[in-house]
């Protein structure tokens, strides 16, 4: 007699969970964005935001919470209920090389989140200074090698993406080079231009303008495959490079204990938005690749990502202040 209550209650539960995922969502979704807002991961996420609330019928609040480079906001969804309701704008940095670079974090990647879907992700470019007397990547390591020490480049601060792929760059072709952190890429693009660092990474976006008009120069992308934007500048591998990959990226997750059948919801509902050719055409004029995955293949993705900054932090010495 107990069995058969239990079975009745447990498909009475599985009845209800189905039911609140049919009629899922029934109000607006919070997505917390867990950096400024203005900044490009902000206005990705604005760009996505607005075609997927079309998809899903139903209004995505964007809710700006950075510090820490962007593990407060990412902390704050692990800790939400996980009814589908808030939904964390995921990125390379706070899931991928916060817990390498932070000896505590108020959340652990693999145990408090429920994948969604991987969106796009963008490859890092080595932008050089024109005052720099190298024109392409070759150049470059043979100045650095003839002259070890003597090159500076700059970084958005100790442990961000675009100080660790320095360091894998700097380890993989076995150059002498100084790392200088500057607070964002408003103070570093000026030091740059003048000549002050020799080179900096970053995504394309953000030096793009620069490169047209001449005022820097892009030897060499992070990928396997070139850019669009940039078609004439050579990936890592075809340099002899190889083992400097990297990019950043964008991902959604939601807080663990969702049930499935809204976060398939939300899946189909987001991988058939970034496959829209409108809202592709946009992702791919940011220098943005869309994705758009399943959400077991988000996790392997996350994990993998982990493992390799954490030797890069490991292997550079990099430490959060």
């Amino acid at each position: 007699m107990n069995h058969a209550r239990h079975l009745v209650l447990a498909v009475l539960l599985l009845a209800l969970a189905r039911g609140a995922a049919a009629q899922y969502p029934a109000k607006p979704i919070r997505l917390i964005v867990p950096f400024p807002a203005g900044e490009s991961v902000d206005a990705t996420a604005r760009l996505v935001g607005q075609s997927w609330s079309a998809a899903l019928g139903q209004q995505i609040v964007v809710d700006n919470r950075g510090g820490a480079g962007g593990t407060i906001g990412t902390e704050a969804v692990a800790k939400s209920a996980p009814d589908g309701y808030t939904l964390l704008w995921g990125n390379v940095g706070p899931l991928a090389i916060g817990p390498g670079l932070y000896k505590k974090l108020g959340y652990d990647v693999a145990r408090d989140f429920e994948p969604v879907s991987l969106v796009a992700t963008l490859p890092f470019v080595l932008f050089a200074s024109p005052m720099l007397p190298a024109n392409s990547l070759i150049e470059l390591l043979a100045y650095a090698r003839a002259h070890p020490g003597e090159l500076n480049f700059g970084s958005t601060g100790v442990g961000s993406g675009l100080h660790l792929i320095a360091e894998l760059f700097k380890s993989e072709a076995g150059i002498e080079i100084v790392h200088v952190p500057y607070k964002g890429v408003a103070q570093a693009l000026p030091e740059l231009m003048s000549g002050k660092v020799q080179f900096a990474f970053n995504t394309i976006p953000a030096f793009l303008p620069h490169v047209k008009a001449g005022r820097l120069k892009a030897l060499v992308i992070t990928a396997t495959l070139r850019s669009p934007l940039l078609p004439d500048v050579p990936t890592t591998p075809e340099v002899g490079l190889p083992g400097v990959i990297g990019a950043s990226w964008h991902a959604v997750v939601a807080p663990a204990g969702t049930p499935r059948g809204i976060v398939s919801r939300l899946n189909e509902t987001l991988v058939a938005t970034i496959a829209a050719p409108e809202l592709r055409t946009q992702l791919l004029n940011q220098g943005a690749q869309p994705v758009g995955s399943a959400p077991e293949d988000l996790r392997t993705f996350m994990r993998v990502e982990a493992e390799k900054w954490a030797r890069v932090i490991q292997s550079s010495g990099a430490r959060a202040d």
